[in-house]
């Protein structure tokens, strides 16, 4: 038994497998192929598709071996995906026809049929876009040369890797993790934020070692320590941490149907932050009023081109008609800094995070805004929703949005495509946005507080940087000061005012942020009976 101390970025406690992730650099950019090169390349793939398969035929035996017959079977199935004609057709075709390398139209093809089955209403369907990408990049691996590795499981279990990014965790497969592990990362980094949504336990800054691949562990959230092939009197001491976990966990579903209601009387719209579709369970289960914050760039990551409005449209209308007129909060596109996609072609940035992001991009590419804006408004006719927009600083911004989405409603309206009455809002999450807030309220209808940009760019400190971890205070009187008065600035306008940053769920400040008059608390879904809790004691 080894013990490893970390930071805990969740609480919980989590044991399982060990599950070593890291990545190989794969170059899958374009080249284009002589016509006479044509079959040699043809070729390659078809040697690495052979070798991929035979990985995943030994791959099932062992686990018929080692866990048992159904479980294994994922792995039968993937090697019975890369056999599929339509899947082989389109790379040959990318091949033969168009002249592309087989990097390039592997990764294209995987991302094709992945995006058709994560779009199909059967979940058995939904979960073969995992096992696309998977096998997808298995033949990757071997046409480059490299180790495969894999995101995907059989079994579950704590995923253990020097760092993830934001496209890498959109591609988990989250039905089977059970608590992360990291060498790098902040507790407001994406992984954090992937933890809490999914309530399970993560610990930052241990070393990790390859050799932990399928060892057992026990993850301690509480506490920050991973132990590597515990012992009886181990287990027996944080089983009995997580039976009390549990019984608290019980306690506040009590709280399911109940008012989120202050003692002396005074109602707070108590909503969920989601980063894709799949999240909406968790928001119907945690019994949260409405949606306050959907990340909308989960449908630009993972992928190697720009999301359709169609595409867009399905998604947006899915998770509104699921909410069934519960407030539904769409962030516009919030690409950019460390949320990176190589399609947009964003030039490199030495300071990514007061960089070309967000509602810059949007702005300089009204084009790319626009299908966005459209396919929202078209959604809105299924639900409740309501648009944010991230990253403003300025009233010419806010004027600048408005105008373009006066163009898309009245394009909408041209085509007789119906859409909602939709509110209109913005992120307040730079100072430059906190300080003109009284004019800015003037010209929304909502405000809500990125505490986690805000305390960022108050305190000039990167919230990615583990090594600044001792300097992001988002308690800083500055901080607080620069939520009040954004509170009391939006009031004068009747603009409502919200907080989606992780500073939502902290409970210690509940009280504070009702004294100072907010009307909505954003959080994650597992968040949000805790939530519940102390604003029900609140006076």
């Amino acid at each position: 038994m080894k013990k490893y101390n970390g930071k805990s970025i969740y609480k919980g406690v989590a044991a399982g497998t060990i599950k070593y992730y890291r990545k190989a650099e794969i170059d899958t950019s374009l080249r284009e192929i002589a016509g006479e090169k044509a079959e040699d390349e043809v070729k390659r793939y078809e040697n690495a598709r052979n070798t991929a398969i035979s990985q995943l035929n030994e791959v099932y035996e062992k686990a018929k071996t080692e866990v048992d017959e159904d479980t294994a079977a994922i792995f039968e199935v993937q090697a019975m995906m890369l056999s599929d004609d339509d899947y082989n057709d389109s790379i040959y075709k990318m091949i033969r026809s168009d002249h592309d390398n087989a990097e390039y139209a592997v990764q294209s093809t995987g991302d094709t049929f992945a995006k058709t089955f994560s779009d199909m209403d059967d979940e058995y369907m939904k979960a073969r876009s995992f096992d696309i990408k998977d096998v997808s990049r298995r033949i990757l691996c071997v046409l480059s040369g490299q180790e495969p590795e894999s995101l995907a499981s059989a079994v579950p279990f704590i995923l253990a890797a020097d760092d993830l990014t934001p496209a890498e965790t959109v591609q988990l497969d989250k039905s089977k993790l059970l608590a992360f592990v990291t060498k790098y990362g902040s507790s407001n980094s994406h992984t954090a934020i992937l933890a809490r949504t999914m309530n399970i336990p993560a610990v930052t800054g241990v070393i990790i070692n390859p050799e932990w691949n399928g060892k057992p562990a026990v993850v301690d959230g509480f506490t920050g320590e991973v132990i590597i092939e515990p012992d009886d009197e181990t287990l027996a001491v944080l089983t009995k941490k997580q039976a009390e976990e549990e019984k608290c966990r019980k306690r506040l579903m009590e709280l399911k149907g109940k008012d989120d209601v202050t003692r002396g009387g005074r109602h707070i719209n108590l909503y969920a932050n989601i980063g894709s579709v799949n999240d909406v369970e968790a928001v119907l289960e945690n019994d949260a009023a409405g949606i306050g914050l959907f990340r909308s760039e989960f449908l630009y990551l993972g992928r190697d081109t720009y999301p359709t409005e169609e595409e867009q449209f399905v998604a947006y209308k899915n998770v509104a008609r699921k909410m069934k007129n519960r407030k539904v909060v769409i962030r516009t596109l919030d690409i950019g800094a460390d949320k990176k996609a190589d399609y947009f072609k964003l030039d490199h940035e030495d300071n990514p995070a007061m960089g070309f992001r967000a509602i810059r991009i949007c702005l300089e590419r009204p084009e790319l805004f626009k299908t966005q804006l459209r396919a929202i408004y078209r959604a809105s006719a299924f639900g409740t929703v309501s648009i944010m927009y991230p990253m403003i600083t300025s009233l010419q911004e806010v004027r600048r949005i408005k105008e373009i989405s006066a163009e898309v409603r009245s394009g909408l309206s041209r085509e007789n495509i119906s859409y909602g009455n939709v509110e209109e809002g913005i992120m307040i999450e730079t100072p430059a946005a906190v300080m003109v807030s009284e004019e800015l309220a003037a010209e929304v209808d909502f405000f809500s507080i990125g505490t986690n940009d805000l305390t960022q760019y108050t305190l000039a400190v990167d919230r990615q940087n583990s090594k600044l971890e001792k300097f992001y205070d988002p308690h800083h009187p500055a901080v607080m000061k620069m939520i009040k008065m954004t509170i009391e600035n939006g009031h004068k306008h009747d603009c409502w005012v919200g907080i989606c940053g992780e500073l939502g769920a902290d409970t210690t400040l509940t009280g504070t942020f009702i004294e100072m008059g907010i009307d909505e608390l954003s959080v994650s879904p597992a968040s949000i009976l805790s939530v519940r809790e102390k604003i029900r004691e609140t006076a």
